[in-house]
């Protein structure tokens, strides 16, 4: 046997030995890293998260109403760039915009662009405050000393597109946190009792599920729509919303805790806790939830996209959330008009970006489920 032979078998056997020795988590990020798409997926959805977490810094301006340019509305966007007619530059630049009344047009304002004139875009300039981490900043990663640089353009208020788009996908992301918290808690609350008692109890708790199950979201969002008070604060607003979600989205998970209790509790693992004098929610929390704790992680994860979803849908209709606040929901509402079709097709950018969003979290999740399968590299 050549040394070559041998140094080959001693890998093959130290790969075995670390499979073998693994833990689910460490099978599951194996099998995770062999799925392209799913990499790509969880590369662009962690890229996403961070914009939005930093947010405030990564964009120019406050995206409210405090932030707005009021000489530049519906402004298509203001791409920098480096040369022109004029020569080349070291440093990006913009045009300055011009605002002006024009008798051709009945003596309204007009914006023009003064070729003759560079705006120099700068990097970590001051601007507006913004609290980040409980901490007051003024620093923005670009920025124009005297004036505005609109990337995606400006809305029929001014406000500038790029900033809103940013925060929108934060809000978006911890709307759609909050809500997959609450149902995680109220699904393992729900659904470990039903498993692990069964009998009249799993009988009543699944009757509730069903009829949980059965409530329409749609009319149900516009009773509570109109049940909102209209002094409710946009803060107060978004907790109702996200608390909302939550509480209709927990039956599909508490369902999947329970199949795998059921199964479980019978396991001589679980019987041998209960001889040693365990209590029964020691054995639920002890025992059987770590013992699919992976899957819980998974579901998690594909509950994500439903819930952006649901509060995109909710926000879009005018059920949900409202201006001020910035979410993709309230930002898809301006593409809703036949007049931003046609003049003003910058309005769409954030819906790029919520397409991305959602299929960055659909990846993800298909790739997770297919790694938790202990079975999926037989079926292949």
């Amino acid at each position: 046997m050549t040394e070559a032979n041998i140094y080959d078998a001693a890998v093959d056997q130290s790969a075995k030995d670390a499979y073998f020795t693994a833990s689910q988590g460490q099978l599951i990020w194996t099998r995770f890293k062999k799925q392209k798409a799913a990499m790509v997926g969880a590369w662009v959805l962690v890229a996403l998260i961070l914009s939005g977490l930093f947010a405030p810094f990564l964009t120019p301006y406050d995206p409210t109403i405090a932030g707005r340019d009021k000489d530049y509305l519906n402004g298509a966007p203001t791409i920098p760039q480096f040369c022109d007619d004029n020569g080349c530059s070291f440093r990006p630049f913009v045009y300055a915009l011009e605002r002006e009344r024009s008798a051709a047009t009945n003596f309204r304002w007009v914006t023009t662009i003064n070729t003759d004139e560079r705006k120099y875009v700068q990097f970590f300039v001051e601007g507006s405050e913004y609290t980040l981490f409980f901490m007051t900043f003024d620093t923005h990663l670009f920025g124009i000393e005297d004036g505005y640089v609109h990337l995606f353009g400006t809305d029929s208020t001014g406000k500038d597109i790029f900033s809103r788009t940013f925060h929108a996908i934060n809000t978006s992301l911890a709307v759609g946190t909050i809500g997959v918290l609450i149902a995680f808690v109220l699904a393992l609350v729900i659904g470990g009792i039903s498993g692990f008692y069964g009998g009249w109890v799993d009988s009543i708790i699944q009757m509730v599920t069903d009829a949980v199950r059965t409530i329409p979201a749609i009319p149900l969002f516009m009773a509570l729509a109109a049940f909102i008070p209209d002094t409710w604060s946009a803060e107060e607003r978004f907790f109702f919303i996200s608390i909302i979600l939550g509480f209709i989205g927990w039956p599909t998970l508490a369902r999947r805790v329970r199949t795998h209790l059921l199964t479980e509790r019978n396991q001589e693992y679980v019987l041998a806790a209960q001889l040693c004098g365990a209590s029964s929610g020691h054995v639920i929390r002890k025992h059987l939830l770590p013992s699919f704790t992976s899957y819980i992680i998974v579901d998690l994860v594909i509950s994500f996209p439903y819930m952006v979803l649901s509060e995109t849908a909710l926000s879009f209709i005018g059920l949900g959330l409202k201006d001020p606040v910035n979410s993709l929901g309230v930002m898809l509402q301006n593409v809703t008009s036949a007049d931003v079709l046609l003049n003003y097709q910058w309005y769409f950018i954030p819906v790029i970006f919520f397409i991305i969003l959602v299929m960055a979290f659909v990846f993800v999740g298909d790739g997770l489920r297919d790694a938790a399968d202990p079975y999926g590299d037989t079926k292949k």
